[in-house]
């Protein structure tokens, strides 16, 4: 059930079927020249448009903006800090919570560490003032991580690269602009550096030319059944 499709009394009826309720995260966020800036809104939102296809479930429209740090500095990135993103968390996961909903899946298509971190901590005072709650926090690219490496021909793929690209050949190829060189952050860890864009200028993590739509359609698929598999093993309270 899309929640911004339906009616107050289309929430009642269903709200007795399910007290689940699907959370997607994105961003405004450069994905090389060659994929749109809302390339981690679209894919996720995408994916858990099918899930509710196959799973008695809410699904709330999306975040559509996170966390960036090491895309901050570059054209069009344009994100929040990790304390707007734990109060956004907060918030909506306690309204929800008012009006029904006891089941919390709160799922990122943005894998920045500072982005989950901050999904996580509200998580963890969600979970300790919410009686009879049930919070998960998950990134599909973290949890398929062995799975996408074996299906990506490039070590070491990441953002904007192969899977990224291959994923929005597949759902809305119309948005796919050519492709951006194959590139690699040169961030000199463990120093914190403000300007980013000289050590990864194109913002491109991996080779976007190795990209295919079937390539796409399969890791949609992977990203659809995982998160199936994690909504039917929740724990029952």
């Amino acid at each position: 059930m899309i929640l911004e499709n339906i009616t107050m009394p289309d929430f009642q009826r269903h709200l007795k079927k399910t007290k689940t309720i699907i959370f997607p995260f994105g961003t405004v966020d450069e994905h090389g020249n060659h994929l749109p800036l809302n390339t981690d809104t679209l894919i996720i939102y995408e994916a858990l448009k099918r899930v509710v296809g196959k799973r008695n479930v809410f699904l709330a429209p999306p975040v559509n903006f996170g966390v960036c740090t090491s895309t901050g500095e570059h054209p069009g990135t344009i994100g929040i800090t990790p304390e707007t993103l734990r109060r956004l968390v907060l918030d909506l996961v306690r309204d929800a919570y008012r009006k029904g909903l006891r089941n919390f899946f709160l799922v990122t298509g943005h894998g920045g560490g500072l982005h989950s971190a901050a999904m996580k901590e509200s998580a963890e005072v969600l979970i300790e003032e919410l009686k009879g709650a049930t919070i998960a926090v998950l990134c599909p690219y973290e949890v398929l991580r062995r799975e996408l490496s074996a299906l990506a021909e490039t070590h070491n793929d990441s953002h904007a690269g192969e899977i990224e690209t291959s994923l929005v050949l597949f759902l809305a190829p119309e948005l796919v602009k050519g492709r951006s060189k194959e590139e690699y952050p040169k961030l000199p860890k463990p120093f914190i550096v403000k300007d980013k864009l000289k050590y990864w200028r194109g913002g491109v993590w991996g080779n976007p030319e190795k990209a295919g739509r079937e390539k796409g359609e399969k890791v949609l698929q992977l990203i659809v059944d995982k998160i199936i598999e994690i909504i039917d093993s929740m724990p029952r309270h």
